[in-house]
C-alpha cells in the first residue's frame, strides 16, 4: 500500500496559492486514476484506488500545512502503512519554477509542511518537489507562497501537474530518478 499527499490549506481562498500546489496534484491523480470520492477522514480529504497494481491512499490533509504530519500519522497507523511507502508533493522555493525534483529522506529545508510531517513520522519517506521559483524583489517568503499564481504561472503549473499524473505510474514503483527525468523532459 502506498500513501500519496498533498500539502495545501484548506480554506477556499487558498486554493490557487503556490503553497497549495499538492492539493492540485491529488485531485488531478484522483480524476485520471478514478479513485474514490473524497471523504473526510483523519482530519484529512481521503481517497482510495489503484494506480496499475497498487493499492493506493491518496490525501490532501484538512490540518493546515504547518500541521499536516499530524493526519499523515493517524492514517499510516491506522493502515500500517511504513513511511517508505509515503510520497508527499509540496512546492519548493528552491526550485526552478515548473520543475521537479524527486528525493528520499532529508532535510525540511525550511518548509514547515515537510517539517511537520518528518516531526510526527520521521525522515523516511519519499518527496516530490515542485517548483515555484523564488520571490522578486522585497516580499517575504510567507507572503509570496501565499499568493495565488498569477495566470501565465497557472499555465505552467497546469502543464506541470498533467505531466506529473501522466507520469505517476512510474512513481508509484518507486523510480523517483526515472520519474524526475520524464516529467521535467515533457
Amino acid at each position: 500500500m502506498l500513501l500519496l499527499v498533498g500539502l495545501g490549506n484548506p480554506t477556499p481562498d487558498s486554493e490557487n496559492n503556490r503553497h497549495n500546489i499538492g492539493f492540485k496534484i491529488i485531485d488531478s491523480i484522483n480524476k485520471k486514476f478514478s479513485l474514490s470520492k473524497q471523504k473526510p477522514k483523519f482530519k484529512g480529504l481521503l481517497t482510495t484506488g489503484n494506480i496499475g497494481d497498487k493499492k493506493v491512499y491518496a490525501i490532501k490533509p484538512l490540518t493546515f500545512m504547518n500541521n499536516s504530519g499530524i493526519c499523515i500519522r493517524e492514517l499510516i497507523e491506522y493502515f500500517k502503512i511504513d513511511a517508505e511507502n509515503v510520497i508527499v508533493f509540496h512546492d519548493d522555493l528552491d526550485v526552478e519554477f515548473g520543475k521537479i525534483k524527486t528525493k528520499f529522506g532529508g532535510s525540511s529545508a525550511g518548509h514547515n509542511g515537510i517539517a511537520s510531517i518528518d516531526k510526527f513520522i520521521g525522515k523516511d519517506y519519499s518527496r516530490v518537489r515542485i517548483g515555484i521559483g523564488k520571490p522578486k524583489g522585497n516580499i517575504e517568503v510567507s507572503d509570496y507562497v501565499l499568493q495565488n499564481f498569477d495566470e501565465d504561472e497557472a499555465l505552467g503549473i497546469e502543464k506541470v501537474s498533467n505531466n506529473i499524473t501522466e507520469s505517476v505510474s512510474i512513481l508509484v514503483e518507486k523510480k523517483l530518478d526515472l520519474f524526475s527525468s520524464t516529467v521535467n523532459n515533457k
